[in-house]
C-alpha cells in the first residue's frame, strides 16, 4: 500500500516521464493515502490500437507498478456511439459484430503490454456488458438529470464541433463515459480515471457524476498528446498510422519507426514509452550526447518497444534485419533464413526461377525498376554487389553455388539501396 509520500513521489515520476498533463486537485495526496482503483478506457473503433494510444496505456502501467489496482476498459458499448473528442467530423458508426471483433484484438494487445511491462494487478473489462443492456428511460432519469445542457456545451469536445454540427448521438457520448465511471465504482471500487488530455472534458464529467450520483469523491489524471520536436503528429509513418497489431504494422516496420526517432525526441520517448528507470535513461542520453551518430539510444528504444509488443524472438529477427540493411559490411553468410525471409517481405525483393544462377539484370529490374541498359551501366560502374562481392561489367550472372544456403542473395545497388533475391528452381 502506498505510504503518505507515495502520491507526490508517483506524480513526480509521471512528470519526469512526461506522462502528466492535467489532474484534479489533491490527486497526489489521494493516491498516496491508500491503494486506489484506477481505470482507463479504449474504444475499439479500429481493429487495433496505434502507438499514440500507448501514452495512456503507459500511464496506467506506472500506476499499476506503483501498487494501484488498474482496469483497462475496452469500450464495446461506447464505440457504438463514437467519441467526438479531437475529431472535426462524425465517424461512421460500426455494427456490434465489428466492434466485438476489434475489442477482442485490442484485449490481446493490452494484455501483451501489461505482461511485458510487469504491471501486476491490471484487469480488463468491457462496457458493452452494461451499456448495451441499459434502458433509455432509466439512463435519462439516472444520468441525464445530473447534467445541464449548458455544462455539456461548455466542453471542448462539443465546442469544437458546434459550427460544423454535432449529432445528438455524439453529444451524449460524455454521459456514457461518465456512467462507466459510476458503474466501475459499483463493481470494482474505482475512484480514479486516467486518459489522454483530449479526454479531460469526459473525465471531469465522470468526476461530477460520481459526486452527484454515487455520492463519492473521485479524481482524474491525463497524459499529454504527443508531437515530435519538429511539430509533426506523433505515430505517423510514410505508410500511415503505426499500429500495435502485427498484421497491420509489421514488427520490422514497428522497429523502424522507433529506430528512426529524431535525436531531439529519443530521450523523451525513452521516458514516456518504456519502463527503464531514471539511471538507465540518463545513461543512454549521456551516451547519445557524446556519439549521436551511433544511435545507441534509438536502438535501445526500438528494442524495448518491439520486445514489449512483439516479444524477444521477433525483436531479435527485426533488429538483425535492420542491421543488415544499414551495415554494408554485414556478412550475408551469417544471415539466418528468418532474417532473409523478413527482409524479403519488407524491402525490395525478387524471386528468380533459374537453375543456372542469378540473373543480375533481372534482379535490378524487378527490385529496383532499373532497365537492362541502366543495369549494365551500374555493373560497368562497379555499383552492384551480391553477397558482399563487387561485380564487374561482365558479371551478369552469379553462380548458384554463391547463394547463401543455395537460396539467398543480398544485392546492394550503390550506397543505400538493398534488395533480397531468392533463387528458386526452374519449373
Amino acid at each position: 500500500m502506498p505510504d503518505a509520500t507515495a502520491g507526490s513521489t508517483l506524480l513526480d515520476e509521471l512528470a519526469w516521464r512526461g506522462l502528466l498533463h492535467q489532474q484534479t486537485e489533491g490527486v497526489g495526496a489521494y493516491l498516496g493515502a491508500a491503494s486506489r482503483s484506477v481505470y482507463c478506457g479504449f474504444d475499439p473503433t479500429a481493429p487495433s490500437l496505434h502507438i499514440g494510444n500507448l501514452v495512456p496505456v503507459m500511464l496506467l502501467v506506472h500506476l499499476a507498478r506503483a501498487g494501484h489496482p488498474c482496469i483497462a476498459l475496452v469500450g464495446g458499448g461506447t464505440a457504438m456511439i463514437g467519441d467526438p473528442s479531437g475529431r472535426s467530423a462524425e465517424r461512421p458508426l460500426l455494427g456490434a459484430a465489428a466492434i466485438d471483433e476489434h475489442a477482442d484484438r485490442i484485449y490481446h494487445q493490452l494484455l501483451a503490454v501489461f505482461r511485458a511491462s510487469g504491471a501486476k494487478g491490471v484487469s480488463l473489462a468491457n462496457n458493452a456488458d452494461w451499456l448495451r443492456e441499459i434502458r433509455m428511460i432509466d439512463f435519462m432519469r439516472d444520468v441525464g438529470k445530473h447534467f445541464s445542457v449548458n455544462y455539456m456545451l461548455a466542453k471542448d469536445s462539443v465546442q469544437s464541433r458546434l459550427e460544423g454540427g454535432i449529432s445528438y448521438t455524439e453529444f451524449s457520448y460524455m454521459l456514457l463515459q461518465a456512467y462507466d465511471f459510476v458503474e466501475l465504482h459499483k463493481r470494482h471500487g474505482v475512484t480514479v480515471q486516467v486518459g489522454g488530455s483530449d479526454q479531460w472534458g469526459n473525465l471531469t464529467a465522470g468526476v461530477e457524476l460520481m459526486r452527484r450520483a454515487a455520492g463519492t469523491d473521485a479524481h482524474a489524471l491525463t497524459a499529454p498528446l504527443v508531437t515530435t520536436s519538429s511539430g509533426k503528429k506523433f505515430g505517423k509513418s510514410e505508410g500511415g498510422a503505426v499500429w500495435l497489431d502485427a498484421a497491420m504494422t509489421s514488427p520490422y516496420k514497428f522497429y523502424q519507426f522507433w529506430i528512426n526517432t529524431e535525436d531531439a525526441d529519443v530521450g523523451r520517448y525513452l521516458r514516456m514509452f518504456t519502463c527503464m528507470d531514471r539511471a538507465e535513461v540518463e545513461s543512454l542520453e549521456a551516451e547519445h550526447a557524446v556519439a549521436p551518430h551511433e544511435r545507441s539510444a534509438q536502438r535501445a528504444l526500438a528494442r524495448a518497444m518491439t520486445t514489449m509488443l512483439h516479444g524477444d524472438a521477433a525483436m531479435s529477427v527485426v533488429a538483425d534485419a535492420s542491421r543488415v540493411v544499414f551495415d554494408k559490411k554485414a556478412d550475408p553468410a551469417g544471415i539466418t533464413d528468418a532474417v532473409f525471409e523478413t527482409l524479403a517481405r519488407e524491402i525490395p525483393s525478387a524471386r528468380v526461377a533459374s537453375d543456372a544462377g542469378l540473373s543480375v539484370l533481372d534482379v535490378l529490374e524487378q527490385a529496383f525498376a532499373q532497365s537492362r541498359s541502366a543495369g549494365k551501366k551500374l555493373l560497368l560502374q562497379g555499383a552492384v554487389t551480391v553477397n558482399g562481392i563487387k561485380l564487374g561489367a561482365d558479371d551478369v550472372v552469379v553462380p548458384t553455388d554463391q547463394a547463401v544456403r543455395g537460396r539467398w542473395f543480398l544485392v546492394r545497388k550503390g550506397g543505400r539501396d538493398v534488395a533480397v533475391a531468392e533463387l528458386s528452381p526452374s519449373a
